[in-house]
C-alpha cells in the first residue's frame, strides 16, 4: 500500500506556503493540485530533489563555516542577555535594601515617642529579651526582612501592650516567626480554632520562607494523588490523542523526518530473489522475508497445492515472486563439466584443415573388411572370429600424401547400435554392396544411420569379379532408397571394385578425397582433446584399454581424460600398428591404457584440467545411472513375483481393481489386502468400476502394479498398451481365483498350466428366436476368427454378461467348422440366450503351456 502525504503537511515541514508547494508541483509535472491534496511518494521524491538543488551550497566548506559563525554570535548574545538581566535583579535587589532600612528607622522613632505606662511589665519585658537574641540570630541566618514586614510587627505589638494584665498572663505574647505549638487533640473531640487571626505576608522581598506553610496545601491536596491524576491524565492522551509518538518524545524535526522517510522508501525497495533451476517452497519463502504459509497461499492462487518442502520450478517460482512484488534473477550454475571442460568455440584463425574420417558400412559378408585390407594391404579378416568382424577397428591409410581415417564396423544384425556409433563419429559412409546379392537388409540400415548422421554417401559395387555380377540392378535399387548414382543425374558416387582382384581401388580413394575436399574438414589441434570411444576392452596384463579417436584438438600422453563413467590419465597411447606415440592430433585414432575401468563404445572423452573434479563428475554420471536403471525396474507379473521377493527387490505389491460392480471392488481390495505379510505388503492403489482402460495401464506403469479385473474385459487400446508396456492383466470370473492365484505366486507355488489364447472378436448385429432352437445371433467377424470348439465370452458395454460354449456354427446353411474375419455367421450358444444386438463375443481357447 503507498503512504500518502498532504500537501499542507509537507510545506509546513519546509516552513513554505502551501501555494509555492503547489507552484513547484506544477512546474515540474505540469499537473496543478489543491492544497489540501495528498502526494504520492513519486511525487513527494519530485519536491525533495527540486528544494535540495534549489538549496544547494558551491562549498561545503563555506557552509559550514558559516554556521559557526552563526553559532559563536548567539552564543555571544545570550551571555550578553545573561549578564544583563543579572545587572537588573542586582540594582531590585540594592533598592529593597534601602527601603527596608528606612522602614526600620522609621519604627524605631515611634516604638521611642510612645508613654512609659503602655510599656509591658518586666516579666514580659523579659521574655521579649530572650526571644531578641533568637530573632537576632534568625535575622542573621535569613536575608534583611522587607520595610512593611517590619511595619506590621511593630504595630501588633503596641496593640499587645495595651491589653489588660490578666489577658497577658493567659496568653502571653507571641512571635509571628515562631510557629504555635499544636495541641493534640482527642479522638472524637471537635477542633477548637479559636477566633481567627489575619496573617500578612510580605512577598515583595525577593526571598520568601513559604515552607512553613506547605503543610496545609499539602494536607488538602497530596503529592501522590496529584502525580495519580496527572499520568491517568496522561495515559487517557495517549490513547486517544498521541498514540503514535511515545509519553515524553522529543518534536520530531525536520532532518529526523527526512531521515525516516528514505528509510522509508528504501524498505519498500523490491527484494530481488536468485532461483535455480528449482526451489523448495520454504527456501523461497525465505529469500523472500515472508512466511511459508504467504507462498502457499499465492500458489493456491494458481491452483497448485504445495507443501513447505515440495519443489517447484523456476517458471511457477517467478509468478509467485512477481505477484508478491518482489523481483527474480535466474541463477548461474557453474556444473563441473564447465569448470574442468573446454567448451569454447573456435574461431576461423584457429582451425586448420584436418584428415577425412571415412566409415565402412554394409550387409553382412558383403566384403567390408576384404575391402579396407585391399586398401591396407593387410589380412585383417583372418583375425576375426569365423571370418566375420566382432569390433570396431580404426586404421589410417596414406592416399597420394593425404591421409585418410577408416573404421570398419559391423555387419551382423546384432551390431545395430555399433553401427549408428560409427556413423555418428565420421564425415564420409562407404557403403559397400554386393554386385551380386543387391541392397539387403542391413544394407538399408546402414543408409538409415547415415542419412540421420548427415554424412555423405559413396557407393562401393563390390565382388564385380563374380561372373553372376549385377551393378545396374544395385543401381536401380539405391534409387529406391533415395540414392540416385551420378549416372543417373543424382548426386552419390557409385565406384564398382573388387576386393579380391584390387580392380577400382584407387578411384575409390580418389572419390574419398575429392568429397572430403568439398567438405572443407577442419579442426583445432591446439587446445585440450576431445573425441569419442571407438571400443574398449579388458586386457588381463595392461587393465582397461580403449580405442579413441580423436575429433578436436590433441591428445597427449600425461592427460587426464573422462570417457563415461571412467577417468584416469593417459600413460601409454599407440597407433593401430602398435607403435607408441606421445600425441594425437585430429581424425587420429589411439588405443591408450590408464583408465580405472572400461567405458562403453560410444561414450564421448575429454581432456580436463582437475584430476579431483573429474571423479567428482564420474561419481555422479554413476550416480545418475543408477537412477535410470532404477527406475526402469523390471515389471511385476504374477510369473517373477516369488523371484524378486527372493532377491529382495520388492518389498509391496501393487494391485489395481476393475469389477463391474462396487461392492466387488471392495470384496476384492479386502481379501488381497489379508495377504499381507512379513516379507511382502499387498496393496491396492486403485479401485474402479468398468472395463479396463489405458489410464489403468499407464498407472499399473508408473507404479509397477498387477492389474486384476472381474467380470469385465481391457478395451482394444488399453490391450495394446499393456503388450507394449509388459503391464500383466490377469482376469477373473471367482475371486477365489485371484486369491489362491496370487498367494500361491507369493509363495513361490505358481505353475499356471493354462492360459487362455483369445482367436477372434464377434459384433452381435441381430437376433433370431426360432421354436425349439433358441436365440440365434446374425454375427460379423470383426478380428481373428471364430471356431467351433472354441469358448465364447460374452461382453456387454465392456461388462463380463457370461462365458459359454457353442451350440451351433452356421453361414447361411452349411454347419461351418470356423469363420475367418470379415465374413457373417449365425452363432446358437449352449445355455444362454439372453443375447441383444449390440454384444460382443469373445472367441477363446484355453491352451496347456510350460515356463
Amino acid at each position: 500500500m503507498t503512504n500518502k502525504y498532504k500537501i499542507s503537511s509537507l510545506a509546513k515541514d519546509f516552513n513554505m506556503a502551501s501555494k509555492e508547494i503547489t507552484a513547484l508541483l506544477a512546474e515540474l509535472t505540469g499537473e496543478e493540485k489543491k492544497s489540501g491534496a495528498s502526494l504520492d511518494e513519486y511525487e513527494i521524491g519530485i519536491v525533495f530533489d527540486a528544494l535540495t538543488k534549489r538549496n544547494a551550497v558551491k562549498s561545503f566548506d563555506e557552509y559550514f563555516a558559516t554556521g559557526a559563525d552563526a553559532r559563536e554570535a548567539a552564543a555571544k548574545a545570550r551571555e550578553a542577555e545573561k549578564n544583563k538581566k543579572l545587572a537588573e535583579q542586582m540594582a531590585i535587589l540594592e533598592q529593597l535594601k534601602a527601603a527596608a532600612a528606612a522602614q526600620n528607622a522609621e519604627a524605631e522613632e515611634k516604638t521611642a515617642e510612645k508613654p512609659e505606662a503602655t510599656k509591658p511589665e518586666p516579666e514580659k519585658v523579659e521574655k521579649q529579651e530572650k526571644v531578641k537574641p533568637a530573632k537576632a540570630a534568625e535575622k542573621a541566618e535569613e536575608k534583611p526582612k522587607a520595610a512593611a514586614k517590619e511595619k506590621t510587627v511593630a504595630k501588633e505589638k503596641a496593640k499587645k501592650a495595651e491589653k489588660p494584665e490578666t489577658d497577658k498572663s493567659e496568653k502571653p505574647q507571641s512571635d509571628p516567626i515562631v510557629p504555635p505549638v499544636k495541641k493534640e487533640k482527642k479522638r472524637g473531640e471537635a477542633p477548637n480554632r479559636g477566633p481567627a487571626q489575619l496573617r500578612h505576608v510580605d512577598t515583595r522581598t525577593s526571598n520568601v520562607n513559604i515552607d512553613k506553610y506547605n503543610e496545609k496545601y499539602e494536607t488538602i491536596a497530596p503529592a501522590n494523588s496529584i502525580k495519580d491524576n496527572y499520568s491517568r491524565k496522561q495515559k487517557i492522551k495517549q490513547r486517544s490523542h498521541d498514540y503514535r509518538r511515545p509519553q515524553g518524545a522529543k518534536r520530531e524535526t525536520e532532518a529526523d523526518k527526512m531521515r525516516r522517510m528514505q528509510l522509508e522508501r528504501i524498505k519498500k525497495t523490491p527484494v530481488t530473489v536468485t532461483v535455480g533451476d528449482e526451489i523448495t517452497v520454504g527456501e523461497l519463502a525465505a529469500a523472500l522475508k515472508k512466511t511459508a504459509a504467504e507462498v502457499i497461499k499465492e500458489l493456491m492462487k494458481l491452483g497448485m497445492m504445495a507443501t513447505v518442502n515440495q519443489v517447484i520450478d523456476y517458471d511457477t517460482a517467478e509468478i509467485v515472486v512477481t505477484e508478491m512484488g518482489a523481483k527474480i534473477e535466474r541463477a548461474v550454475v557453474v556444473t563441473i563439466e564447465e569448470q574442468i571442460m573446454d567448451d569454447t568455440e573456435d574461431t576461423a584463425e584457429n582451425l586448420k584443415p584436418r584428415d577425412p574420417v571415412v566409415v565402412v558400412m554394409g550387409h553382412v559378408d558383403h566384403g567390408k573388411t576384404s575391402l579396407l585390407d585391399a586398401i591396407r594391404n593387410t589380412a585383417v579378416t583372418d583375425t576375426e572370429a569365423g571370418g566375420i568382424t566382432q569390433h570396431i577397428g580404426a586404421y589410417r591409410v596414406n592416399c597420394k600424401g593425404h591421409d585418410i581415417t577408416f573404421l570398419d564396423t559391423p555387419g551382423h544384425a546384432a551390431f545395430t547400435a555399433m553401427r549408428q556409433r560409427g556413423a555418428m563419429a565420421t564425415d564420409i559412409a562407404i557403403l559397400v554392396v554386393a554386385a551380386d546379392d543387391g541392397i539387403m537388409p542391413q544394407t538399408i540400415e546402414a543408409i538409415n544411420h547415415a542419412k540421420a548422421a548427415d554424412v555423405q554417401i559413396i557407393v562401393a559395387i563390390n565382388k564385380m569379379d563374380k561372373p553372376e555380377a549385377n551393378p545396374d540392378r544395385v543401381l536401380q535399387q539405391l534409387t529406391e532408397h533415395s540414392l540416385v548414382p551420378e549416372k543417373w543425374g543424382g548426386d552419390v558416387i557409385c565406384v564398382p571394385v573388387s576386393a579380391k582382384t584390387h580392380d577400382g581401388i584407387d578411384d575409390l580413394l580418389e572419390s574419398v578425397l575429392l568429397v572430403a575436399e568439398m567438405l572443407e574438414l577442419k579442426a583445432n589441434p591446439d587446445r585440450r582433446a576431445k573425441g569419442v570411444v571407438i571400443e574398449a576392452r579388458l586386457d588381463k596384463g595392461r587393465g582397461p584399454v580403449a580405442t579413441l579417436l580423436v575429433q578436436n584438438g590433441t591428445l597427449r600422453t600425461g592427460d587426464i581424460i573422462v570417457a563415461g563413467t571412467s577417468v584416469g590419465r593417459v600413460r601409454v597411447m599407440s597407433n593401430e600398428n602398435g607403435r607408441v606415440i606421445k600425441e594425437a592430433g585430429p581424425s587420429v585414432p589411439a588405443e591408450i591404457t590408464g583408465l580405472t575401468e572400461t567405458p562403453a563404445a560410444g561414450d564421448t572423452f575429454d581432456a580436463v584440467s582437475d584430476e579431483r573434479l573429474a571423479r567428482q563428475l564420474v561419481e555422479q554420471r554413476k550416480q545418475k545411472a543408477k537412477e535410470e536403471v532404477f527406475n526402469a525396474k523390471q515389471k511385476v507379473t504374477l510369473d517373477n513375483l516369488f523371484s524378486q521377493l527372493n532377491e529382495g527387490e520388492l518389498k509391496e505389491l501393487n494391485i489395481i481393481v476393475r469389477a463391474d460392480v462396487q461392492g466387488s471392488v471392495e470384496a476384492v481390495r479386502q481379501s488381497l489386502e489379508k495377504l499381507s505379510n512379513d516379507e511382502v505388503r499387498v496393496k491396492v492403489i486403485h479401485g474402479g468400476v468398468g472395463a479396463v482402460n489405458e489410464s489403468d495401464v499407464m498407472l499399473a506403469q508408473t507404479s509397477g502394479a498387477i492389474i486384476v479385473g472381474f467380470n469385465v474385459r481391457p478395451d482394444a487400446v488399453a490391450k495394446a498398451a499393456a503388450e507394449r508396456d509388459g503391464v500383466d492383466m490377469r482376469m477373473y470370473r471367482v475371486i477365489y481365483d485371484c486369491i489362491e492365484e496370487i498367494e500361491a505366486a507369493m509363495k513361490g507355488m505358481l505353475a499356471p498350466k493354462f492360459r487362455e489364447n483369445i482367436l477372434g472378436t464377434v459384433e452381435v448385429r441381430n437376433t433370431y428366436k426360432i421354436s425349439n432352437v433358441g436365440t440365434i445371433a446374425g454375427c460379423y467377424v470383426t478380428d481373428g476368427k471364430v471356431t467351433r470348439a472354441c469358448q465364447i465370452r460374452i461382453v456387454r458395454d465392456g461388462i463380463v454378461i457370461a462365458e459359454d460354449k457353442i451350440d451351433s456354427l452356421r453361414r447361411f446353411k452349411d454347419d461351418v467348422k470356423e469363420v475367418a474375419q470379415g465374413y457373417e455367421c449365425g452363432i446358437g450358444l449352449e445355455k444362454f440366450s439372453d443375447i441383444k444386438e449390440g454384444d460382443i463375443f469373445e472367441a477363446f481357447v484355453m491352451e496347456e503351456y510350460r515356463d
